[in-house]
């Protein structure tokens, strides 16, 4: 049994255990950027992703940055699956013949790619990869977008525990790409109060832990020429692009949030329903009893 003491001390912990998250929440909010939350289209209970942005996006990862990154988690027949880009089946043949897969048993160890291969990593081993990239292998971006987040200040965190924020790592990704600068800002300073100092071969990011990022800005406005097949007009920015190829980084990291969403309306559909009838009966057997 607990006595007063240890009852105390119980609370005491719980209430200090709460408290540290928002310590450190808020301490991480002085020292970055703050990520601006954007009005993603797959957001909240209702949301779903934008076909015609997870094209957009695609394009841009394909002809930018599928040169470094690996997507090991894609299969190119995931492009022609419900919720996605929406590619047809013969898109995804002729796009899968484009590239080259290993197969032991294939002449020469490499065939063309088919629906049914995932996209193939850029380098041929995590080394080469380290060798072309300064000792360091490009994240894969099967799940980054689910990997990365970010910091929700006190005392909105508070907030996640009844509907959690999923939308931070297309977020955290947005703000990444647009927070390169050819010089460093005046009045950085590092953790010692000097003024920050960029280390050679790094570039200086708003966002990116440190502010040093070895990766060069990948995208900037007019690199990419977007394919208007369904006749919209969009611009082709560094804007437009980050968030383009941010949202179907989420698609990637999670594929079936759309089918996810409508069975879980579904169930509760089901279940006001089915609580619904079982008042009913409750009544009628319980109409007659006397008290």
């Amino acid at each position: 049994m607990f006595n007063k003491k240890s009852l105390l001390g119980a609370l005491v912990m719980t209430a200090l255990l709460a408290i540290t998250p928002a310590m450190s929440t808020a301490s991480a909010a002085e020292s970055s950027v703050e990520v601006e939350r954007h009005d993603w289209s797959f957001a909240g209970v209702f949301g779903t992703y934008d076909q015609n942005q997870l094209q957009r996006g695609f394009q841009v990862f394909r002809e930018i940055c599928s040169s470094c990154h690996s997507a090991r988690l894609l299969a190119f027949r995931n492009l022609s699956e419900y919720g996605g880009p929406g590619f047809s089946e013969e898109q995804v043949k002729a796009l899968a013949a484009e590239y080259e897969v290993d197969d032991p048993d294939a002449e020469g160890g490499r065939r063309p790619a088919v629906p049914a291969d995932h996209w193939p990593s850029p380098f041929p081993s995590d080394q080469d990869a380290r060798d072309a990239n300064g000792g360091i292998v490009p994240p894969d971006f099967s799940v980054l977008a689910k990997a990365r987040t970010i910091e929700t200040p006190f005392p909105w965190w508070i907030l996640n525990y009844f509907q959690p924020y999923a939308e931070g790592g297309p977020d955290y990704i947005h703000a990444l790409l647009n927070g390169y600068h050819e010089e460093v800002p005046e009045g950085v300073l590092n953790n010692e109060g000097k003024p920050f100092e960029l280390p050679e071969g790094k570039y200086y990011n708003d966002v990116y832990p440190g502010h040093a990022i070895g990766m060069a800005p990948p995208l900037a406005d007019g690199v990419v020429a977007y394919e208007s097949g369904d006749g919209e007009s969009v611009l082709e920015t560094l804007e437009q692009y980050s968030t383009d190829v941010s949202a179907f980084m989420m698609w990637v990291a999670e594929p079936h949030l759309a089918a996810r969403k409508q069975a879980g309306l579904q169930v509760i559909l089901f279940l006001i329903v089915l609580a619904g009838m079982l008042y009913l009966v409750k009544r009628k057997l319980w109409a007659n009893i006397e008290h």
